[in-house]
């Protein structure tokens, strides 16, 4: 199914669980404020103000996003029940928390018995809708109205392949009814095919060489009103993902390595901005009370900052907490015999030039506080591969090691929270950071943030 048609499909599911989420809750409020239930349990009665409708709305147009950065609507409508069961469980846990969230900060006098009851119903609601659509798609007459019909146009090989791919993804509404292979037969064959099938389309799945014979097909589906689809995979690529966009109005294919734009890249933005503003708020008089200890115990500026390298390695100036001497860089070299870590990077156990308070900031990772500061810059985020400074950078002797900087730099990573103190090889730093970046998502975020907390907690810091 072509992505366009994906995505009216997602949007109609979209507006059906906004729905469905309204009246999970109403009908989580309407069970809470039965007066029989409200006798039976004990429990305070409650009565509806016009406070709790700004949140009514909230709910509704939040609870599809939040599945959508849980995977939901990424499949098939006809897969199996636990693709869809475990990203909707997710969604509608998170969509919860982030419900009982709102009451916390903002303080709103609200039954929290309706918060528990909604998420429940919510889940039992959109599963309930899941298994309709799916009997109804399932028909002879949903079979029979929409499911399209297609020749797959190529050489023996490309069809070939493109058969067992259709094959493994399931498209529920995509039938293929005859193969054409260009190197055997003629394009007016191919107008037979169309004639005897009364095809809805034609997928052209063929290399370069073969274009003379591609643009002749295509002008004979023009003449025949068929719609034709050119799979534009000519260039072989190892790790890039490609999709097909619009510049001006011209046609242009996207090799990216990078997760691609989406909503889920807005709400990461919007969640590192919002969450560094509440951090730098909330700790500023552990800042005062950190610079004092430094200052008062060390000579030099409370602040280090060091030039590093961000999102395809513009250089940014990060802040952190001093833990050293005022001399420590000039030092370094005297100690590049003691570097535990291969690579370009420079990691040592007892280093001299900590300080002793520096010592308790590495400790806990309370030197990296200030980069919220970077985070709310834009420079950093909360979740991504740790930056490292602009002359270790330059001293990679692996050009495919870059590719870490392909997304923004983060206070926490996948390395920090696999035991990044018993990471010696600069390698599986990186093959670390690369499994974060082919395998992201907002939930990975979250994971990895959930994970950092124990882990500052009980002093796993930086070495």
């Amino acid at each position: 199914m072509l992505r366009r048609n994906r995505q009216i499909k997602m949007q109609i599911q979209q507006m059906l669980d906004a729905c469905l989420f309204g009246v999970s809750f109403l009908l989580a409020w309407a069970v809470r404020s039965n007066s029989d239930i409200i006798q039976a349990l004990g429990l305070p009665a409650i009565s509806w103000t016009e406070t709790y409708f700004w949140l009514y709305i909230v709910l509704i147009l939040a609870g599809p996003l939040i599945l959508e950065t849980q995977g939901y609507y990424d499949r098939a409508l006809l897969s199996t029940r636990s693709t869809a069961l475990w990203p909707l469980f997710r969604g509608c846990l998170l969509t919860t928390i982030g419900l009982v969230m709102i009451l916390f900060f903002f303080r709103m006098e609200f039954p929290r018995g309706v918060a528990i009851l909604f998420g429940f119903v919510s889940f039992g609601l959109i599963l309930l809708k899941e298994e309709i659509l799916r009997l109804a798609l399932s028909s002879k007459f949903a079979r029979t109205q929409f499911q399209r019909r297609f020749i797959l146009v190529g050489t023996e090989e490309e069809t070939g392949r493109m058969r067992d791919e259709l094959k493994q993804v399931f498209e529920e509404d995509l039938v293929i009814l005859s193969e054409f292979n260009l190197n055997d037969k003629s394009v007016d064959e191919l107008t037979r095919l169309l004639h005897e099938h009364s095809v809805n389309g034609v997928i052209i799945n063929a290399r370069h060489n073969y274009f003379e014979k591609v643009e002749s097909a295509i002008r004979t589906c023009e003449l025949e009103g068929v719609e034709v689809w050119l799979v534009a995979d000519f260039f072989r690529t190892q790790i890039s993902h490609t999709s097909f966009d619009e510049f001006h109005g011209r046609p242009v294919l996207v090799f990216r390595t990078a997760p691609d734009a989406s909503w889920q890249g807005v709400l990461k933005q919007v969640i590192d901005f919002i969450v560094a503003l509440i951090a730098i708020l909330l700790l500023a008089p552990w800042f005062v009370l950190f610079g004092l200890a430094i200052k008062l115990t060390s000579p030099g500026p409370i602040l280090f900052r060091q030039r590093r390298c961000g999102l395809n390695g513009q250089p940014f100036t990060i802040l952190k907490f001093r833990t050293m001497e005022t001399n420590a860089e000039q030092r370094k070299h005297e100690l590049a015999a003691m570097n535990e870590m291969s690579g370009p990077v420079f990691k040592m156990t007892n280093d001299p030039r900590i300080t002793p308070v520096g010592r308790i900031l590495r400790k806990f990772s309370i030197d990296e506080f200030p980069q919220f500061y970077n985070v709310l810059r834009g420079e950093m985020s909360l979740v991504g591969p740790r930056p490292l400074p602009v002359d270790e950078v330059r001293r990679f002797d692996d050009f495919a090691h870059r590719r870490r900087l392909s997304v923004k730099p983060g206070l926490t990573c996948l390395w920090q929270v696999s035991g990044r103190n018993n990471v010696s090889d600069f390698g599986d730093w990186v093959r670390l950071d690369l499994e974060y970046i082919d395998n992201w998502s907002l939930w990975l975020d979250l994971k990895i943030m959930w994970r950092t907390i124990p882990i500052v907690l009980i002093g796993a810091g930086a070495k």
